[in-house]
């Protein structure tokens, strides 16, 4: 729990580092220019996971607290509660699982478009070298 903090911590200060352009609106290239908003996107889109990861995994957290407390009661009533806690712990495992399916679909869409819009950019480029020489 406290490591997917941590990682997003992590990913939040590399977004601000220097060499990212110290924003977290795009980076900067070689000659100072900006470059597409793709990289803010796929950051965005990381940092949206990771906090929707963290919220499901507070919440399990308190839940197993309360599981916990229930099993030393050893009260017959406080350990039927646990059963509907432990599914609910379950059911919120199989959600932290899906948010990261997500995650790696749609960074790998991400990363797709990037690659199309590279390789449009570069026929574009080489059109209009074949244009300019003719």
């Amino acid at each position: 729990m406290d490591d997917t903090l941590q990682a997003l911590k992590e990913l939040s200060n590399l977004s601000h580092h220097p060499l990212n352009g110290g924003e977290f609106n795009g980076l900067n290239d070689v000659d100072g220019e900006e470059e597409e908003g793709y990289d803010t996107e796929a950051w965005e889109t990381i940092t949206k996971c990771f906090r929707e990861v963290q919220s499901v995994l507070n919440q399990n957290r308190a839940l197993i607290q309360q599981v916990n407390e229930n099993h030393q009661s050893k009260l017959r009533d406080n350990l039927v509660k646990n059963v509907a806690l432990i599914r609910n712990i379950n059911s919120n495992i199989s959600k932290v699982s899906r948010l990261y399916s997500d995650l790696s679909v749609d960074f790998c869409n991400i990363v797709h478009r990037r690659r199309e819009l590279a390789l449009f950019e570069s026929k574009n480029r080489d059109d209009n070298v074949d244009t300019a020489e003719s």
